[in-house]
């Protein structure tokens, strides 16, 4: 009889506990909606309670800034909980996104991880910002996870909550500069005067050093610039110095990449055995069909990129949501990186709600989820994804980095198309990149 009644207490002790806490929980997602300015939105049709059959996550990303802008990436969010919504939800619970907007600005990005931890995420979904310094220590105190960010920074394959499902710029990179090695001569890379930017260089040289090529010319750019004249004829002629040897441009400005090349079109008759390269980010068919197919500039180029070309069947299931939620909404282009990386970053949030089940879902439960092995099946979008505290290249600095591939589109008669069979593995070159 008294084990019987100390059960009872015990299971009351705990309904009356569980209840604070969803109280809590709603009273802190109400509380950071109601701080922001524009900055945070409730899906519509998710706006219910905090309830344990309701689960509260948030993406951010910078838009409307001079600089990069990733709206997209929310938009994709919106859309993907609407569609789960109309489904049945997750394993029964039912998904609330908060958005946030970075403003691509250290303190905003601050301002969006201490709103997550307010509003009592189970983890940051798919999103991007250039300022983990910033938004880190936030989330980490609160140990919520970060799933899927867009790889824009090293350190988001450094931290321990961190889940990265895409290699970010190491892997397109040093990728790039690999493929490149045998038949570029000088290379000059032109890159945002950024902190993001300052990342790049490295990482490019150890491609290149792969393939036995001599590091690239350095060129720094406003992140914001509305023309870049001078960089493009200081790369152009850094690029031309080896007569005989046709050198190569590699422009990595992200949004910013279009403008440039207006500059670098203007100049290049002058240049005539110089070619562009790019990478992931800043380059698709329609920015190609709108520079002039095959006469523009970027007929020959080589683009690096974490996925599938979006014309691969194996994205059928993210333009169906798309067609179903987001029909119209330019935003929501499946082309875009950014959108990709969101929709994979939501796989894997799904795989882990569907692991926990009908048990208790929080920001520990959904990390120890994931801490524990869970094998996330992508549809062939990327190698299964499986995280460990020390992964391959823990070597190189990147101990969270667990998707090594990349693949290799070029422009051929001014059609982006794969430039050879699958996803190239850059393991091995990472591995052995000397990157201090």
């Amino acid at each position: 009889m008294n084990g019987r009644r100390r059960t009872r207490t015990t299971l009351l002790g705990a309904l009356a506990r569980r209840a604070a806490r969803r109280r809590l929980m709603g009273a802190g997602a109400v509380a950071a909606c109601l701080s922001l300015v524009g900055g945070c939105g409730v899906l519509p049709g998710t706006t219910g309670g905090s309830g344990e059959d309701t689960v509260t996550v948030m993406t951010w990303a910078p838009d409307g800034t001079r600089a990069t802008n990733k709206p997209g990436m929310p938009a994709m969010a919106r859309a993907y909980a609407r569609w789960v919504n109309a489904h049945g939800g997750i394993a029964g619970h039912r998904l609330k996104v908060l958005t946030c907007n970075d403003r691509n600005d250290s303190v905003e990005a601050g301002k969006c991880a201490r709103r997550a931890v307010e509003a009592n995420v189970v983890a940051v979904v798919g999103s991007y910002s250039q300022y983990s310094d910033a938004f880190f220590p936030p989330l980490e105190s609160a140990g919520i996870p970060y799933i899927g960010g867009y790889g824009v920074t090293t350190t988001e394959f450094t931290r321990a909550l961190s889940y990265p499902v895409n290699g970010g710029q190491p892997t397109l990179l040093v990728g790039l500069g690999r493929e490149l090695a045998a038949d570029c001569g000088p290379v000059a890379l032109v890159r945002p005067d950024s902190i993001a930017g300052d990342e790049l260089p490295e990482l490019l040289d150890a491609g290149l050093r792969a393939g036995g090529h001599a590091p690239a010319d350095d060129e720094l750019a406003p992140e914001d610039a509305t023309e870049y004249s001078a960089q493009a004829q200081r790369a152009l002629g850094q690029a031309a110095s080896a007569p005989g040897r046709k050198g190569c441009v590699i422009p990595a400005l992200g949004e910013r990449t279009g403008i440039f090349m207006d500059s670098f079109r203007r100049l290049r008759e002058d240049y005539p055995a110089v070619r562009t390269d790019t990478v992931v980010g800043s380059v698709d068919q329609t920015v190609i069909d709108a520079a002039g197919g095959q006469s523009g500039p970027y007929e020959g180029a080589y683009l690096t990129g974490w996925y599938p070309v979006a014309s691969d069947p194996r994205w059928d299931p993210m333009k169906k949501v798309i067609n179903e939620e987001a029909f119209g909404d330019n935003r929501v282009d499946p082309a875009d990186p950014g959108v990709q990386t969101t929709w994979i970053a939501y796989t894997v949030l799904r795989a882990a709600l569907e692991k926990i089940g009908g048990g208790e879902v929080s920001a520990d439960t959904v990390r120890r989820t994931l801490d524990a092995g869970l094998r996330v099946d992508t549809g062939g979008l990327t190698p299964a994804l499986r995280w460990q505290q020390s992964g391959p290249f823990a070597g190189a600095g990147f101990a969270r980095l667990v998707n090594p591939q990349v693949t290799l589109q070029v422009v051929r008669q001014g059609r982006l198309v794969p430039a050879g069979k699958g996803e190239i593995d850059v393991t091995k070159t990472l591995q052995d990149a000397d990157l201090e």
